[in-house]
C-alpha cells in the first residue's frame, strides 16, 4: 500500500510551479461552477420553462461558448494569455451573480450567451498558458493535472450545489459561482507573474501554418465534436433522466455527478502516466475513450435497475479520462508557436459547438421520442465519431510513414515548435 501511495505521488513529479498554480486557479474556479450541472433543472423547476425553451437556452449557452472560444484564441495571440485570463475570470464572476436576477426566456437567452462568451475566452488562453509553462516531456501530464483540478472542483461542486439548493435555493449557486470566479482572479494576479507571461507571449514564428491547412486536425475536430455531443448529455439531459425516470433527488443527482469528478481525481493521473508508457498512440487512445463513452449509453438502456446508472457513469468517466488529456496533447503537438491560440481556440470550439447542438437536440429528442430512443440515437452517433477517429489514426500513420521516408521524425519536429 505504501509503495502504491509513493508511485501515485511520483506521477506528479517534474511539473513546473506555474502549472501547479494554474491547476489551483482552475480548481477554485471550477469548484464554483455548480450552476451548470443543475441548469436544466433550474430552468424547468424554478423558472418553469418548457423542455423546448430549455433546449434553446442551452443552444445560446453553446453559441456564447463558440464565440468566446474563438475570441479567446484571437486575443491570446494578440494581447497575451495573461490579460485574457484575468479579465475573463473577473467579468465572469460579475455576470454569474447578475444572471440570477433574469427570469424571462429571451432575457435568459441573452444572459447565458454573454456569460459563456466571457467565460470561454478563458479556455484557449489557459491552454496557451499551460503550453508556455509546461516542459515538452510533461505536456500530457500537465494537461492531466489541470483536468484533475477541474474534476476535483467538479466532484465537490455538484454535491455542495445539491446541499445549497435544498437549504437556500438556486440563487445561492449563482452567488457561489460569481464569488469563486473573483477569488480565482485574485489568486491569478498574485501568483502568475505578468512579466514572465509577456516574455513568453512575444516568442513568435514567422509565417506560421494555419490550422485550416491541417487535414488531420479537421478529421479530429469532427470526432471531438461527436464526443462532446454525447458526453454533454450527462450534464444536461441525463440529470432529467435521473429525476424523471429513476426519481433521484437533487442531492442524489449531485452525488452521482460528483462521483465522476472523484474517480477522475483519484485515478486519472496514474492512468495517464501508465498509458503514456504504453505503445498506444494518442489517436488510438482517443478512439478507445469515445468507444467507452458510447458504451455507457448502451448499458443504461439494458435495464431499469437504478444501479446501472453508476455503471454508465463509470464507463463514461473512464472514456473521459482517456479521451480528454490525449486529445489536448494531440492538439498541442500539432500547434505551431505563434498560432497556438488559433489551434486551442478551434479545439475549444469543437466542444462549444457540441454545446450548441448537444443540449438542444437532447432536449428535443427526449421531448419527442423519449429517453430510451434518445440514448439509442447517442449510441449511433458515437459509432460515427469512432469511425472518424479511426480515419484519424490512418491519416496520422500515413504522415509518420511519409516523414520517415525522408528521414524526419514528425513527433520531434512538432514538439520542438511548441
Amino acid at each position: 500500500m505504501k509503495k502504491l501511495y509513493f508511485n501515485y505521488l511520483n506521477t506528479f513529479k517534474g511539473l513546473s510551479k506555474e502549472v501547479w498554480w494554474l491547476a489551483l486557479i482552475t480548481l477554485i474556479n471550477r469548484a464554483g461552477t455548480m450552476v451548470i450541472p443543475f441548469m436544466s433543472l433550474y430552468l424547468r423547476e424554478s423558472l418553469h420553462f418548457t423542455l423546448n425553451d430549455v433546449g434553446w437556452i442551452m443552444t445560446c449557452f453553446g453559441l456564447g461558448s463558440v464565440v468566446g472560444s474563438w475570441l479567446g484564441g484571437k486575443l491570446a495571440d494578440k494581447i497575451g494569455f495573461y490579460k485574457v485570463m484575468k479579465t475573463s475570470l473577473f467579468l465572469t464572476g460579475l455576470l454569474f451573480i447578475a444572471l440570477q436576477f433574469v427570469d424571462t426566456f429571451w432575457g435568459f437567452c441573452i444572459g447565458i450567451f454573454l456569460v459563456m462568451l466571457v467565460a470561454d475566452t478563458f479556455r484557449p488562453a489557459m491552454f496557451v498558458a499551460l503550453n508556455t509553462y509546461s516542459k515538452i516531456e510533461n505536456k500530457t501530464r500537465s494537461v492531466t493535472l489541470i483536468r484533475l483540478a477541474i474534476n476535483l472542483g467538479f466532484s465537490a461542486g455538484p454535491a455542495v450545489g445539491g446541499l445549497i439548493i435544498t437549504s437556500i435555493g438556486y440563487s445561492g449557486l449563482f452567488w457561489v459561482d460569481g464569488v469563486t470566479c473573483i477569488l480565482a482572479t485574485l489568486l491569478l494576479v498574485n501568483v502568475l507573474h505578468p512579466k514572465k507571461a509577456r516574455v513568453q507571449d512575444e516568442i513568435k514564428v514567422e509565417n506560421p501554418e494555419s490550422v485550416f491547412s491541417d487535414k488531420a486536425f479537421w478529421v479530429f475536430f469532427v470526432g471531438m465534436f461527436v464526443f462532446g455531443f454525447i458526453f454533454l448529455q450527462y450534464f444536461s439531459t441525463m440529470p432529467l433522466y435521473y429525476k424523471d425516470v429513476h426519481h433521484l433527488t437533487e442531492l442524489e443527482i449531485g452525488l452521482l455527478l460528483g462521483m465522476n469528478g472523484f474517480f477522475i481525481f483519484l485515478l486519472e493521473m496514474p492512468l495517464i502516466s501508465w498509458l503514456e508508457k504504453s505503445k498506444h498512440t494518442k489517436e488510438f487512445l482517443m478512439f478507445f475513450g469515445l468507444l467507452l463513452t458510447g458504451l455507457s449509453f448502451v448499458v443504461i438502456n439494458l435495464t431499469g435497475w437504478v444501479g446501472i446508472l453508476i455503471v454508465g457513469m463509470l464507463l463514461m468517466t473512464i472514456g473521459e479520462m482517456i479521451a480528454f488529456p490525449f486529445s489536448n496533447a494531440f492538439v498541442m503537438e500539432r500547434a505551431k508557436k505563434g498560432n497556438q491560440g488559433e489551434y486551442m481556440a478551434y479545439y475549444s470550439i469543437a466542444f462549444s459547438m457540441s454545446h450548441i447542438f448537444g443540449h438542444n437536440s437532447g432536449m428535443q429528442l427526449i421531448d419527442n421520442i423519449g429517453f430510451d430512443n434518445t440514448w439509442n440515437f447517442m449510441i449511433v452517433l458515437s459509432g460515427i465519431g469512432v469511425l472518424f477517429l479511426f480515419m484519424l489514426m490512418q491519416i496520422v500513420k500515413k504522415e509518420k510513414n511519409s516523414s520517415s521516408e525522408v528521414g524526419i521524425n514528425p513527433s520531434i519536429n512538432l514538439e520542438k515548435t511548441v
